[in-house]
């Protein structure tokens, strides 16, 4: 039988690798492709900067320390803005969630302040909150409520009423319910919000950077565009595009661990 398995199991190697390849491939050609241009003097590189440049300029930044110092200063305030956001949206999906009053008082509010854009919020922020840290760091907690309130309320009102029934039927009270069979339920659509909240909060940043800032990687990114440094603009892109990346990962690998009781994560 393990004779049997082996060649297949064998065989599967090369083509997960081919996979991964071909999944690298697009991303990897237009890079080719790029640089092949500029060198030709198809692409001006005073207009966009080439992958070369591109490549030298961050490694000039990191060996500055530039980077480095702005990244930190960016961490912070996505960090302390996300915090907020998901303690403020948490709360407020679980009053609405769990109480048919909570939803009438607030559900049609948090609806219309949602689709409100950050710029138009921008001017209110600097006269309620000075031009500080603090409208930035509000600008991310707003932008970062949204999504997590939306998704945990719709995972609590999904919650599969035989799971309730079966509740009642055992005796569990209205806490108990809540605690064993409500929020475990909800917990999926509750990790897909801080997927998209941490999307979020990153964009968010890039509008909060420009309020007045002196440090960060939105404000890196708004002086080279006043000195035409297109290399250094795509860098601070590729920058966002990592932490993103990265953000994303780690909320999948928390899925992974908090719902490996899900049958979508059980192994082959």
């Amino acid at each position: 039988m393990s004779a049997a398995v082996t060649p297949s199991a064998a065989a599967s190697v090369p083509n997960e690798t081919w996979l991964r390849l071909r999944r690298y491939a697009p991303p990897l050609l237009i890079v080719v492709l790029w640089q092949l241009g500029a060198s030709l003097g198809l692409i001006p590189t005073r207009t966009l900067a080439s992958p070369a440049m591109i490549a030298t300029t961050f490694a000039e930044l990191i060996a500055s320390g530039e980077l480095p110092r702005h990244l930190l200063v960016s961490l912070g305030r996505v960090a302390a803005g996300l915090a907020i956001g998901i303690t403020v949206g948490t709360t407020l999906a679980l009053i609405s969630g769990l109480s048919r009053r909570g939803e009438d008082l607030l559900d049609a509010t948090l609806q219309m302040l949602r689709t409100l854009p950050f710029l138009a919020l921008v001017p209110l922020f600097i006269l309620w909150f000075g031009i500080g840290e603090t409208p930035k760091i509000a600008l991310v907690a707003l932008g970062t409520t949204f999504p997590i309130y939306l998704m945990l309320f719709a995972g609590i009102r999904g919650v599969d009423a035989k799971l309730v029934e079966a509740g009642n039927t055992l005796g569990l009270n209205r806490r108990e319910q809540v605690r064993h069979i409500v929020l475990p339920g909800a917990l999926p659509s509750a990790l897909v919000g801080l997927r998209y909240a941490l999307g979020v909060a990153w964009l968010s940043l890039v509008v909060a950077e420009q309020i007045n800032a002196e440090s960060g990687i939105g404000y890196l990114v708004m002086t080279a565009r006043d000195f035409l440094r297109t290399d250094i603009i795509l860098v601070g892109l590729i920058v966002y595009a990592i932490l993103g990346l990265s953000a994303d990962q780690i909320v999948r690998l928390l899925e992974r661990r908090v719902l490996a009781w899900r049958p979508s994560f059980l192994k082959d």
